[in-house]
């Protein structure tokens, strides 16, 4: 099976000038914890809502003033429309992702893939368990680096 069977295929995106108090709104809204930040329609970042709470509130940033660009994480994991589902799983794992921004051959935004979306696909179920449990252990050390 392909990510672009299981993808939430419709997305809704932030710009990086816009203030984060915008992007947690939009979030609300939206019910949803990630934002992927494009510009001129390429996929720069992601904003999530702990990117919100530990990047910028935790700092004292006025999130009325203070743009996305400065709480989003600027290197993107991604997977593309055509990536099996276990090898996104395997990715996710690695980088102990709970989103997955899902591009398509031309490098655009297209879709999203959810630890949900990824473990209802998962045939194996054992392997599913595995992959959610490593994905909430403790943050990536790469994660750590992308949020000084």
């Amino acid at each position: 099976m392909q990510l672009n069977e299981i993808m939430t295929h419709y997305v809704e995106t932030i710009q990086p000038d816009a203030s984060l108090q915008q992007a947690a709104q939009k979030m609300a809204s939206l019910e949803v914890g990630m934002l992927p930040v494009t510009s001129d329609d390429k996929l720069i970042g992601t904003l999530t809502d702990r990117d919100i709470t530990v990047r910028a509130t935790a700092r004292g940033l006025d999130p009325r003033k203070t743009p996305v660009r400065s709480a989003m994480t600027g290197i993107v994991i991604f997977g593309s429309v055509a990536q099996d589902v276990n090898d996104a799983a395997r990715l996710m794992m690695d980088n102990q992702i709970r989103r997955l921004p899902v591009l398509d051959q031309d490098q655009k935004l297209v879709g999203v893939v959810s630890l949900g979306d990824l473990s209802k696909a998962i045939e194996d179920k054992r392997v599913a368990g595995q992959m959610l449990e490593r994905i909430s252990e403790t943050t990536a050390p790469q994660a750590l680096a992308h949020s000084r």
